[in-house]
Protein backbone atom coordinates (compact mmCIF):
# COMPACT_ATOMS: atom_id res chain seq x y z
CA UNK A 1 0.00 0.00 0.00
CA UNK A 2 1.30 3.55 -1.19
CA UNK A 3 0.65 6.83 1.26
CA UNK A 4 0.98 10.01 0.32
CA UNK A 5 1.70 12.25 3.34
CA UNK A 6 -0.80 15.27 3.74
CA UNK A 7 -0.71 18.51 5.21
CA UNK A 8 -1.50 19.18 8.47
CA UNK A 9 -0.68 22.71 10.13
CA UNK A 10 3.15 23.04 9.92
CA UNK A 11 3.48 19.65 9.81
CA UNK A 12 2.34 16.47 7.90
CA UNK A 13 -0.04 13.99 8.67
CA UNK A 14 -0.33 9.98 7.24
CA UNK A 15 -4.05 8.95 6.98
CA UNK A 16 -4.08 5.23 7.78
CA UNK A 17 -7.31 3.48 6.67
CA UNK A 18 -10.05 2.65 9.06
CA UNK A 19 -9.41 -1.79 8.18
CA UNK A 20 -6.02 -1.47 9.22
CA UNK A 21 -7.11 0.39 12.59
CA UNK A 22 -9.52 -2.26 13.48
CA UNK A 23 -7.28 -5.20 13.04
CA UNK A 24 -4.83 -3.19 14.92
CA UNK A 25 -6.87 -2.05 17.74
CA UNK A 26 -5.69 1.70 17.56
CA UNK A 27 -8.11 4.23 17.88
CA UNK A 28 -7.54 7.92 18.35
CA UNK A 29 -6.33 7.61 21.62
CA UNK A 30 -3.93 5.43 21.41
CA UNK A 31 -0.18 6.47 21.81
CA UNK A 32 2.78 5.79 19.45
CA UNK A 33 6.35 4.49 19.90
CA UNK A 34 8.40 6.58 16.74
CA UNK A 35 11.90 5.20 15.87
CA UNK A 36 13.88 4.97 12.78
CA UNK A 37 16.44 2.37 11.56
CA UNK A 38 17.98 5.32 9.85
CA UNK A 39 16.32 4.49 6.42
CA UNK A 40 12.51 3.65 8.07
CA UNK A 41 9.97 4.99 10.14
CA UNK A 42 8.81 2.49 12.47
CA UNK A 43 5.52 3.25 14.09
CA UNK A 44 4.61 1.26 17.34
CA UNK A 45 1.06 1.46 18.73
CA UNK A 46 2.18 1.79 22.53
CA UNK A 47 -0.66 -0.43 25.03
CA UNK A 48 -1.59 0.88 28.71
CA UNK A 49 0.72 -2.14 30.46
CA UNK A 50 3.05 -0.73 28.75
CA UNK A 51 2.99 2.89 29.34
CA UNK A 52 2.11 2.35 32.78
CA UNK A 53 5.50 0.33 32.90
CA UNK A 54 7.43 3.33 30.99
CA UNK A 55 5.56 5.81 34.12
CA UNK A 56 6.99 3.49 36.78
CA UNK A 57 10.40 3.10 35.41
CA UNK A 58 10.71 6.80 35.02
CA UNK A 59 9.27 7.29 38.61
CA UNK A 60 11.58 4.44 39.91
CA UNK A 61 14.78 6.40 38.23
CA UNK A 62 13.70 9.66 39.81
CA UNK A 63 13.30 8.69 43.04
CA UNK A 64 16.69 6.50 43.16
CA UNK A 65 18.12 10.13 41.74
CA UNK A 66 16.10 12.79 44.29
CA UNK A 67 14.63 10.67 46.44
CA UNK A 68 16.06 12.06 49.47
CA UNK A 69 15.54 16.00 48.52
CA UNK A 70 12.13 15.16 47.30
CA UNK A 71 11.48 13.62 50.77
CA UNK A 72 13.03 16.53 52.67
CA UNK A 73 10.49 18.88 50.34
CA UNK A 74 7.63 16.71 51.83
CA UNK A 75 9.04 17.14 55.09
CA UNK A 76 8.77 21.04 55.03
CA UNK A 77 5.49 22.68 56.41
Amino acid sequence: MIKKLIQHGNGAALVIDKAILEMLRITNETFFELSTDGKNIILSPQNTAQREDDVLESLRRINAKYGDALARLGERG
